[in-house]
């Protein structure tokens, strides 16, 4: 079993790029994780544990792996950064239902990283309750350090936003090549995080629901093969999914 102790990358081997958000510092690492070191915390958007057995109910079966999947990818983050606080910004279970069908080996790894930190769930629209067996704390939305910390952005609120909730993919031109990558999406007072979960879709960042967040200039911050790049909206050219 794998432990937050146990680094899986060291801090020179992961990549990452600076940004900031209201006064604060940030770190968009390339798992889609984002950390702010001056307040040694990191932030995971949608994990949606158990999204695999929830298909299986219906039956629909996906190989049922995808909560150990996630689950390494966050310990490889947290033994990396080593954040006294992590925050789950929503969908961190697929239902509510999820936690309950978790393996318990699972379930224990995921307690052991709760237990060793200040570990705060947002809850979303697919997990309005949090699993009775979960560590840490849980919250409708965190307000703290003059940041926001919720699920779905808000348009009305003025302090600092840090959410999830849309998945956020990008399209653009590579070459002759088309590329569908996830991506961060931010303003400097806005910022929507990627899916962290292994089995996870996303929603293009022109789609309205997106794009009227951020009527003004905008950065997409886009993962691919291992790297992150910063793609400012007032020179890139983000093409629609079904152009």
């Amino acid at each position: 079993m794998t432990t937050p102790d146990r680094p899986q990358k060291r801090k020179a081997d992961r990549k990452a790029i600076k940004t900031r958000i209201g006064t604060h510092r940030l770190l968009l690492d390339n798992s889609g994780a984002l950390v702010l070191p001056d307040l040694s915390l990191v932030a995971f958007a949608d994990l949606h544990f158990e999204k695999g057995s929830a298909f299986a109910k219906r039956g629909v079966l996906l190989p049922p792996y995808d909560s150990a999947t996630t689950l390494d990818r966050m310990e490889a983050v947290l033994a990396c950064y080593r954040p006294d606080t992590v925050v789950c910004l929503g969908d961190s279970f697929h239902d509510i239902g999820g936690g309950a069908r978790m393996v318990p080996s699972i379930a224990a790894r995921l307690r052991q990283l709760a237990d060793q930190r200040d570990w705060i769930w947002i809850q979303g629209n697919h997990d309005p309750g949090i699993p009775d067996n979960a560590a840490g704390r849980a919250f409708d939305s965190l307000e703290q350090h003059d940041l926001l910390f919720l699920h779905e952005l808000k348009e009305t609120v003025t302090t600092p936003q840090i959410a999830g909730h849309f998945h956020p993919k990008v399209r653009i031109k590579a070459g002759p090549r088309r590329i569908t990558r996830p991506c961060f999406i931010g303003d400097g007072q806005r910022l929507i995080l990627p899916s962290f979960g292994a089995y996870t879709g996303g929603l293009d960042i022109m789609h309205p629901a997106i794009a009227n967040l951020f009527p003004g200039p905008f950065t997409a911050w886009v993962i691919s093969q291992g790297s992150i790049y910063a793609f400012p909206s007032e020179i890139a050219h983000f093409l629609p999914f079904k152009s």
